[in-house]
């Protein structure tokens, strides 16, 4: 029912059609639409399917945690408000759906979703119904559980109370504790059960209530069910409704195409006939073209083999020249060697003066006592400067000429395409006629090379497009025969030429024979007709259906060595058939060439010619049987035209190997008419002169036509625009010259005539534009070569942009009074023949100041030659006299500079002329014309000289004509003609720039400076200037220094540079002074600068340190001193420490204080202290590099980033390869999209994970894996640095306190001593690999007494061979370097072996230092030794007490670790001790007193199982945790001397602690305990038989199975008089076996004897519960009649019934003792 439900989401998007147009769709949609369409509705309800099913499985799991958790409600009550809000929004839907039913086109997408989703969310509903059913169920269930065991509880509990009631009466103490310990049990219970059953008679309601609802809201919906229902079945009977139409229509189909196949092979029949006489013709035809072909083929192959031979000769000389190439070079080469040499000889020569000049400066400097590096050092700073100066001055030489060298370039190649302009037709003509000779030799010697070339050669790609190849052919033979029909008269005859023409092959009889080029690209519509397309296609279709069939059974694959041949098995000479150019009536034959390019012998048939063919065309062709690979047949083709139309078709033919066809085209004549160009510039030119200009007419065709010109339909007057004044259209001198002569354009251009616009003083921009564009499209579809054109094109833009600042002059005038300026030649009309062409005259009469422009068009007789259209401007002018540059452009100009230029005017009049020169007012304080008025003769020229100074009121002066943003200037110049009152106007353009150097700040404060540093301040210079200047800084005091380059350069336009200004103070005073700077005009900018010398009380012996280079993690050591020299305030004797001018500084003790930076890697100690007066103190300086934490941090990061990334790439490829292998069964387009989907969001996924997974570098401890691995990588991949540290050191005068410090002192920051410091770090040669690179070895918490030992590894990362030393450590130490390395090969690694072994309790520290060539490596030695200590629950002895034989009974002590050490441990038995056979060789322990017994191993067991067991028995306990054992007494067999000796045994070494074990064990549930024993510990090797109790109750009562003896002494003496007192212990054991049995019962015998003798039994008989002791007092007081001396000795039974009876013999012995005599 689902799948009927289901739509394509194709038909969606359609709008709904018939039901009819529908089935028709369907029908030509065919199986993979239907299967698609069920695939859509498969995987849609399998959607939810899904879905249903999760939600099922989260209620069950819901249902299920409830009985788990004692049905905690409302697990399921989220789950079904959200089921009823999808069942409340899908009923909108279904209603809708359920009301539009009759209709299947109605149900849309979200409509289906809907109703999807609906019938999964009732069943669903249906599913929670029943599971809450069962959850109440259940709750019931347990509810009457509870109330059962409830009602149980309170039985128990009265039956406690009576029993109580009853042991009150009986007094029984033992048994009344037992019951209300009972009593109080059951209360608990009850208490619980109670409670229970209130939380689930609450969690019952909860449930009944939402089942409830559940069912009422199953209630509502059971309608909408049945609807549903109702709906599924209509639409499954729609759907058989609907496949019996698409039955009934398909066999309609079948049918119809029954008829339609029986009418094809009629007509098949009838053209297969037809085919076969066409024929018989063709072959006939065929044979006598043959035999003249035969005739023009040995005539052009005798001319092919002569150039060949030419070709030859070309080669031998071309290699003789080679050879004389090759000899030179080797004649140079070795003139070269001996110049090197020599050069080398005269370097070597230059060195070696070099060192003996160096060596006599070196003699020099230290005769006179300098130091001999600082001097050689300076010396070579100062030759490398001057050769950068040298260089820089080079550079600057050589940007000049480069400059000059690109004007002089720009300049030539403006001449050159001045000249290239005056090229003439005839010159194009002839360059393309050139191309069309060359393009068809080119074609020739392909033909020939062709021929030459063997099959097998050829590729098959050319083969399988042969119009492609045909295109190239069919333009070259086109091209060819044009330029052999152009007369000659046009073209430019030359030597190339006349060979060209002298190699042109032999000329056929026929001349459609050998014109052999088609193109397939050009079919004409006219020849396709559009009511045979229709049968064409089908009979297209039936014929490659037909061939399929064919093929299957008959084309075979071609295998050769293993190659199988792919493309067409063979191709055709030439590659298409074209006849060209036909006349109608005539007959063309042609022959063709079928080369077999298959791998081996193949077959070649003929199949016939395409359909609409077959009425001109006829074949001859004999087939040839087998042709091997390579060889050829040939075919003739006959071609006689009955209509005058071209025509395409293509020649089948059938191979072995599959089906080819080879394509034919004619081509009817055909007029091709172009023009040279369409536009015709005749420039400006002076009213009453007669220009002409002509156009050549090109007939490219073979067919010729009738033309006539007429100015365009649409403009029967010209286009002009007059003015007013003349002047405002001037034109330069050179447009005139620069009108080039047009190319012949072999192209057709087609133009659309312009509409005539009517020109308004509004409007006159716009016309001015439209002219323009105009213009430049017509040039774009020109010749590429036409430069000249744009030249052209240019300059009316450049007139039309003038013109345009005088458009409000423009007016329009009637047709009656403009004239006509612009007109036609005689010929306006006439014939153009076949392959010729007209020149056309274009006159042009200037008659009225303006622009002028014609439109013309040319029509022609041919209905299908398009009208061509052309245009002609011209400017006429009424001003005799213009400027060639009405531009005068000064470039960039300065302020307050001379600027001057030459103005050059030109007359065209025939008299001479007065001018007068002007420039507007504004500008006279600026700009100036010598002279203001002048004669200029008759056509000639005059120059005026132009001077411009421009002063800085130049902004303000000039108003409009300046723009202050940009600095542009444009001065209109007036030339006035006197005698005419005209004028002629030019512009003068300039930029004007400042020359102002700035200077950021305008004055420095260098503030406090001593006499032993150098304070620098930086400058900024900025050029505000557009144009390069030079700057320099001259006069420079001796205590000042500028950089870079002293204080000269030169700055780019706008370009700021940063300046060192560096002042060194040589005494202390105050300093003001100013530093000038100068342009390269001379202009001066000062800069003032202040400072203030201070002499401070206290010099370091050293203000610069430079350390060694060190390694990472190395130490570098330096001293230097603080002196203090101030012992005199004579200032006429030497310096004195003062500030400035100010007081000198008294004489006395001075403190210093080095401040060195937080993250400055150098020490400096002591770094506080006091230098008295002529004295100095020591300090020392240290340099230790190090890693950067932050470095180290990014690097751990991003090696985190890099393997997060790694892990996802690797489970995005699972995922893929999963993915693929599930949905290998799918579509391939299916499987495409799905991809992709998936894995854009895979690709989503993982980014957001990378993202927020990403570490953070603070989250890093300096302990973790990655930053070790970071910093190790670092540290291997250090290339090194080199850092520059100055450190403060404050001068204060007085002593430091040793309490405050330096707190007491105020030191003054003028004083203030800097020391710098160079530091150059080095990676190290060895490092450690080991442990992440870590330097430290912590060996952590050692036990005192114990050794640990761990492995440090050491690789050489050096280049070189290193040998290795270390320190020594501590000989008294725990350390020891039990393993050193002596040598170390690059890149070796090797393991040093380094144990700790402390001896106290405490921390231990020492230093390793491993010594190298060049680096040190420190390894930091650290490890604490501990003393361990353990806590026990039990301290000496666990007594198991008494267990029934072959029972176990377990015990539990707990061991603490009190040390802060973890402590491996190990418990020992002494049964199980390696020694214990040994110790069982000595006399047995009853042989000896107790006190000597040291045997602690008792009895054990028969079977060999140790009696005591432990778990567990090694292991390690956490300091500060603690750790349970369980001891299991487990006898198997009867003995009261189980015993055994535990041992915690610490590190294998140490025992920390020793528990006794014992243990008794009986066969029977009783034993009696107490008393001084009377038999052995030691039992016998004998085993006895066991006896069963059975038999022993059975049997008669036998002898006490042990005697016990009981010694009371009784003190005389004491007062009051205090009985002897002893006890008897008598217990029950409990045990699985006898559970149901009843309590165990004793009884003394003889007690009137006892009472008789003094003794005092406490009770008499009783019971004992199972687990029970009972404790039975015994007091002895010595009756009257006692003796003293003499013990009493009596004798009681005790009779013990459980389930056997037993008998103990109880002897009780009393004897009196003296309080004051000593006891033993």
């Amino acid at each position: 029912m689902e799948d009927e439900i289901g739509y394509s989401t194709e038909e969606e998007q359609k709008s709904p059609l018939p039901f009819l147009k529908e089935e028709e769709n369907e029908d030509k949609a065919g199986q993979f639409s239907n299967a698609e369409e069920r695939w859509e509705d498969y995987k849609l309800e399998e959607e939810f399917a899904g879905g249903g099913k999760m939600g099922n499985t989260d209620a069950s799991e819901g249902v299920r945690d409830k009985c788990d958790s004692s049905i905690t409600s409302g697990a399921v009550g989220k789950r079904e408000v959200c089921l009823l809000k999808n069942i409340g929004a899908g009923l909108e839907s279904l209603e809708h759906y359920l009301g539009d039913i009759n209709n299947i086109q109605a149900v849309k997408y979200t409509d289906r979703i809907c109703i999807l989703t609906l019938r999964k969310n009732l069943k669903e509903l249906n599913d929670i119904a029943k599971e809450k059913e069962l959850v109440v169920q259940k709750a019931r269930d347990e509810l009457s559980t509870c109330q059962l065991r409830i009602k149980m509880l309170a039985k128990q509990l009265e039956s406690a109370d009576i029993e109580i009631e009853k042991e009150e009466e009986a007094g029984n103490v033992a048994a009344l504790s037992r019951l209300q310990a009972m009593r109080r049990r059951l209360c608990t219970e009850l208490e619980k059960e109670k409670d229970l059953e209130l939380k689930i008679a609450l969690t019952l309601k909860e449930n009944m209530l939402e089942m409830w609802q559940i069912e009422t809201e199953q209630g509502k919906y059971e309608i909408l069910h049945e609807q549903l229902k109702k709906a599924e079945e209509e639409l499954e009977m729609q759907y058989q409704e609907r496949a019996e139409v698409r039955i009934w229509k398909e066999k309609i189909a079948a049918l119809q195409a029954e008829e339609n196949w029986r009418s094809r092979e009629k007509k098949e029949e009838e053209a297969q006939k037809e085919y076969e006489e066409r024929r018989k013709k063709m072959l006939e035809d065929a044979k006598r073209n043959h035999e003249k072909a035969v005739c023009f083929l040995r005539k052009s192959m005798a001319r092919i083999h002569e150039k060949n031979a030419k070709e030859e000769v070309k080669t031998q000389e071309h290699m003789e020249r080679r050879i004389q190439a090759v000899l030179s070079l080797k004649n140079s080469i070795t003139s070269n060697r001996e110049k090197l040499q020599t050069l080398q000889v005269w370097n070597k020569a230059m060195a070696l003066e070099a060192k003996k000049q160096e060596m006599k400066m070196r003699e020099a400097i230290l005769a006179e006592g300098g130091n001999v590096a600082k001097e050689i050092f300076l010396h070579k700073r100062l030759l490398e400067h001057e050769k950068e100066k040298q260089a820089f001055r080079e550079q600057q030489k050589s940007r000049k000429i480069e400059i000059v060298s690109q004007i002089l370039q720009e300049q030539a190649y403006l001449q050159k395409q001045k000249k290239s302009q005056s090229c003439t037709k005839a010159t194009k003509g002839g360059g393309k006629l050139e191309d069309c000779s060359l393009w068809r030799m080119k074609t020739w010697q392909y033909i020939e090379e062709t021929c030459k070339r063997s099959a097998g050669a050829i590729s098959q790609k050319s083969w399988c497009s042969p119009s492609a190849c045909s295109s190239a052919g069919e333009g070259a033979a086109s091209v060819g025969e044009t330029s052999e029909e152009i007369p000659r008269d046009v073209l430019c005859e030359s030597g190339e030429d006349e060979n060209e023409r002298d190699k042109t092959l032999a000329e056929p009889e026929f001349p459609g024979l050998w014109s052999q080029e088609c193109d397939l690209h050009k079919i004409p519509k006219e020849a396709m007709d559009p009511k045979q397309l229709a049968p064409r296609v089908e009979k297209k279709d039936i014929s490659e259906k037909k061939m399929e069939e064919f093929q299957t059974g008959i084309f075979h694959k071609q295998i050769v060595a293993g190659r199988e041949h792919k493309g067409c098995p063979f191709y055709s000479k030439p590659s298409c058939i074209h006849f060209q150019d036909f006349d109608v009536g005539q007959i063309y034959k042609k022959k063709i060439v079928l080369i077999n390019a298959s791998y081996s012998v193949n077959f070649c048939r003929l199949v016939g010619i395409s359909e609409w063919l077959k009425d001109f065309i006829s074949i001859h062709f004999d087939p040839p049987g087998k042709i091997s690979a390579g060889m050829s047949c040939e075919i003739v083709v006959t071609f006689k035209p009955m209509i005058n139309e071209t025509l395409e078709g293509e020649v089948m033919f059938m191979a072995q190997t599959g089906s080819f066809s080879v394509p034919l085209k004619c081509t009817a004549k055909r007029c091709i008419l172009a023009l040279d160009k369409e536009l015709i510039d005749f420039g400006s030119h002076v009213v009453g002169e007669t220009i002409s200009r002509t156009i050549n007419l090109t007939n490219s065709g073979a067919l010729g036509t009738r033309f006539k010109v007429q100015t365009s339909a649409g403009d029967s007057s010209t286009c002009r625009a007059t003015a007013k004044s003349s002047p405002g259209r001037m034109v330069t001198q050179h447009f005139s010259d620069c009108i080039p002569e047009k190319k012949v354009s072999n192209s057709p251009v087609t133009s659309v005539v312009e509409k005539k616009e009517e020109i308004s003083p509004g409007h006159s921009a716009e016309v001015t534009s439209r002219v323009a564009r105009g213009q430049q499209q017509r040039t774009e579809p020109s010749l590429s070569g036409g430069s000249a054109e744009q030249l052209g094109q240019d300059v009316l833009n450049s007139r039309s942009d003038l013109d345009t600042d005088n458009a409000h002059d423009l007016v329009k005038l009637s047709p009656e009074e403009t004239p006509v300026e612009i007109m036609l030649g005689k010929v306006t009309e006439g014939e153009i023949g076949p392959f010729s062409s007209v020149k056309l005259q274009i006159i042009f009469v200037p008659a009225v100041p303006g622009d002028v422009r014609a439109e013309f068009v040319i029509v022609f007789d041919n209905s299908d030659c398009k009208p061509l259209c052309f245009s002609a401007i011209g400017v006429s002018t009424d001003v005799p006299v213009w400027v060639p540059s009405p531009n005068i452009d000064l470039k960039i100009c300065m302020y307050d500079r001379l600027y001057q230029d030459c103005v050059v005017v030109q007359s065209r009049a025939k008299a001479t002329l007065r001018l007068k020169f002007e420039v507007c007012k504004e500008l006279h304080k600026h700009m100036e014309l010598l002279p203001k008025t002048g004669y200029i003769q008759a056509q000639s020229s005059f120059s005026v000289q132009l001077k411009f100074l421009p002063r800085h009121s130049l902004p303000d002066d000039a108003g409009s004509y300046f723009n202050e943003e940009t600095g542009v200037l444009e001065v209109p110049v007036t030339i006035l003609i006197v005698d005419k009152a005209k004028k002629v106007n030019f512009t003068v353009h300039a930029i004007v720039t400042t020359s102002d150097l700035e200077i950021s700040p305008a004055q420095i404060n260098f503030g406090y400076c001593t006499i032993y540093e150098a304070v620098q301040a930086n400058v900024t210079l900025t050029n505000k200037s557009i144009l390069p200047q030079e700057f320099g800084f001259v006069g420079l005091p001796e205590f000042v220094e500028i950089q870079p380059n002293d204080g000269f350069g030169i700055l780019l336009p706008l370009e700021s540079l940063t300046l060192d200004i560096i002042f060194k103070a040589n005494k202390a005073k105050e300093y003001s002074f100013e530093l000038t700077c100068k342009s390269e005009i001379n202009r001066q900018f000062k800069l003032s600068c202040k400072a203030v010398g201070v002499h401070p009380p206290l010099e370091l012996s050293h203000s610069l340190v430079r350390f060694a280079a060190t390694a990472l993690n190395g130490v570098s050591a330096a001293t230097l001193y603080v002196m203090n020299p101030h012992v005199s305030v004579n200032h006429f004797t030497h310096a004195v420490p003062r500030t400035g001018d100010g007081e000198v500084a008294p004489v006395g003790p001075a403190s210093f204080e080095f401040c060195v930076p937080e993250d400055c890697p150098v020490t400096v100690t002591p770094s506080v202290g006091t230098v008295l007066p002529g004295k100095k103190s020591l300090i020392q300086v240290s340099f230790r590099p190090t890693l950067s934490d932050q470095l180290i941090r990014e690097e751990a990061v991003r090696r985190l980033c890099r393997a997060a990334a790694t892990g996802a790439e690797i489970q995005e490829r699972k995922k893929d390869e999963k993915r693929e292998g599930k949905k290998l069964s799918l579509s391939v387009t299916r499987q495409q999209s799905s991809r992709q989907l998936v894995r854009d969001g895979d690709s989503k996924y993982l980014a957001s994970l990378h993202t927020s997974e990403q570490p953070k570098s603070k989250e890093l401890t300096p302990d973790s894996d990655a930053y070790m691995a970071a910093q190790a990588f670092l540290m291997r991949n250090f290339r090194g640095r080199f850092e520059k540290y100055i450190i403060p050191c404050f001068v204060a005068s007085g002593h430091i306190d040793e309490k405050k410090g330096s707190e007491n002192l105020s030191c003054s920051p003028s004083n203030t001593l800097y020391l710098e410091m160079h530091c150059p770090a080095v990676a190290p040669s060895v490092v450690v690999t080991s442990d992440n690179g870590k330097t430290t070895v912590n060996f952590g918490d050692v036990a005192v007494g114990h050794r640990t030992i761990k492995r440090i590894t050491i690789q050489n990362i050096s280049p070189e061979k290193l040998e290795l030393g270390f320190s020594v450590l501590n000989p008294s130490g725990p350390f020891l370097l039990v393993r050193p390395v002596q040598m170390l090969e690059p890149g070796e690694s090797k393991t040093l072996i380094i144990s700790f072994s402390p001896n106290e309790n405490k921390w231990f520290f020492e230093m390793l230092d491993i010594w190298a060539a060049k680096t040190n490596l420190t390894l930091s030695l650290t490890g604490r030794g501990v003393m361990p200590s353990i806590v026990c629950s039990v301290e000496e002895v666990l007594d198991m007490g008494y267990v029934i034989a072959r029972e176990k009974v377990t015990s539990t002590f707990k061991i603490q670790n009190t040390s802060a050490l973890t402590l491996r441990y190990s418990i020992q038995l002494d049964s199980l001790s390696p020694t214990r056979d040994k110790d069982r060789q000595r006399l047995p322990s009853f042989l000896t007193s107790s006190l000597q017994r040291t045997e602690f191993v008792g009895t054990q067991n028969y079977n060999g199982l140790s009696v005591f067991s432990i778990f567990p028995t090694e292991g390690e306990i956490v300091a500060g945790k603690s750790q349970d054992f369980i001891v299991t007494f487990s006898p198997d067999h009867e003995s009261l001397y189980y015993s055994d000796r535990l041992k915690v045994v610490l590190f294998g070494k140490k025992v920390a602690h020793v528990i006794h074990l014992k243990g008794a064990a009986r066969d029977h549930p009783m034993f009696v305990e107490g008393g001084v024993p009377l038999d052995v510990p030691i039992e016998s090797l004998a085993v006895p038989l066991p006896v069963s109790s059975q038999q022993a109750l059975q049997a008669e009562p036998q002898e006490p199975v042990k005697s016990i003896l009981l010694i009371l002494e009784y003190i005389e003496g004491e007062s009051p008089p205090v009985p002897a007192m002893t006890e008897l212990k008598v217990g029950a054991i409990r045990t699985a076996q006898l559970a149901s049995k009843k309590n165990m019962e004793f009884s003394f015998d003889s007690l009137p004897l006892l009472q008789q003798k003094g003794f005092t039994v406490g009770a008499e008989k009783g019971t004992v519960e199972p687990g029970q002791v009972k404790r039975i007092g015994v007091s002895w007081v010595p009756p009257a009649d006692v003796p003293a001396d003499d013990p009493l000795l009596v004798t009681a039974l005790l009779t013990l019934k459980g389930d056997i009876k037993e008998s103990y013999r109880i002897l009780f012995m009393a004897k009196v003792v003296s309080a004051y005599a000593p006891t033993k």
